[in-house]
């Protein structure tokens, strides 16, 4: 019969592993060891300490996730939603956002031109479209405006 103590190196463990591979957020780590059958009262002192320790880290996993998901041409609003989702509150991640230091015109812009190319919209139709994909991307409607305005640098 395993002791208790012998469950908790178990459990420091695998959160060990986990964060070996890359940051993860602490609701991601506990839905991830209740999918294993570890209970979330055994979880929550070991990832207590392990957090203590610095191994674990909300501010850090907010801005990689940020910084990873900006990189790959998404906007700030998705980021921010993506971020809610995996547990981070505001405050983080206005830090993390914050913290990109990123022209989000000029990336809505970049993406933009990445999907259609650079030139402007031939009707309604493929603007609407064009709208679209932006909003999907996560960026707001002034930097969708932008974007989808022509940019004398293409002329």
């Amino acid at each position: 019969m395993p002791e208790p103590g012998d469950r908790s190196v178990e459990i420091e463990h695998k959160l060990v592993e986990l964060l070996a591979r890359r940051e993860h957020s602490r609701r991601e780590l506990l839905r991830k060891l209740e999918q294993r059958g570890y209970g979330s009262d055994e979880v929550e002192p070991v990832l207590a300490e392990l957090t203590a320790q610095g191994l674990q880290s909300e501010a850090r996993f907010a801005e990689h996730y940020a910084r990873g998901r900006e990189q790959r041409g998404y906007g700030p609003v998705r980021i921010r939603q993506e971020l809610r989702e995996r547990g981070i509150d505001d405050g983080l991640i206005a830090a993390a956002l914050g913290a990109l230091e990123v022209d989000w015109f000029a990336a809505a812009r970049a993406a933009r031109h990445k999907r259609f190319g650079a030139a402007a919209p031939a009707d309604f139709r493929e603007q609407a479209r064009q709208l679209r994909f932006l909003n999907n991307r996560g960026f707001d409607a002034e930097q969708c405006r932008v974007a989808l305005e022509n940019d004398p640098a293409d002329r």
